[in-house]
């Protein structure tokens, strides 16, 4: 796994045996154990690493108006019960909410409006609750709905 994976050596005077693995890959998924020896003790802790992927097809950066599906599966071994989707969930009037039964969802037309923080969330039969968090791009035209755009002489127009 090297070299994705570390240990924070400073951390590991004050008794902080974290590992740390960045970018994590599906292939990561599995059980883990760390030994600390200690003079004569033994300290043993696991840890099991499960992990969600979000794909889009087709792949980022998506291209305004061409249909997308986004897709949410993870690890966990329990049945799936509800994908949620929630798009820009801070911000109020803007923010929206998509659940069904399956781990996908489909914009047809998307607009860069559909830019931005996405979250799926994840629910099992378990009562088990995983979700992740990406940034959707959108490649179109943002700008101003008529065609004319005026600006003073002089000045500059964008």
């Amino acid at each position: 796994m090297k070299p994705r994976v570390s240990l924070q050596d400073p951390a590991l005077r004050n008794g902080n045996f974290s590992l740390r693995i960045v970018p994590v890959r599906s292939e990561d998924v599995g059980l883990y154990e760390a030994q600390v020896k200690y003079g004569t003790e033994v300290h043993s802790c696991h840890v099991e690493l499960g992990v969600i992927t979000v794909t889009l097809s087709p792949p980022s950066p998506v291209i305004e108006s061409e249909m997308l599906l986004m897709s949410c599966n993870s690890s966990h071994r329990a049945s799936l019960v509800e994908t949620c989707w929630f798009h820009k969930e801070h911000l109020g009037p803007t923010s929206r909410t998509f659940c069904s039964l399956s781990g996908s969802l489909s914009i047809l037309h998307p607009a860069m409006s559909d830019a931005g923080s996405w979250r799926c969330q994840l629910r099992y039969s378990d009562k088990e609750t995983i979700s992740a968090t990406f940034n959707l791009q959108i490649l179109g035209f943002d700008g101003p709905t008529s065609p004319v755009v005026y600006a003073a002489a002089g000045s500059a127009a964008d």
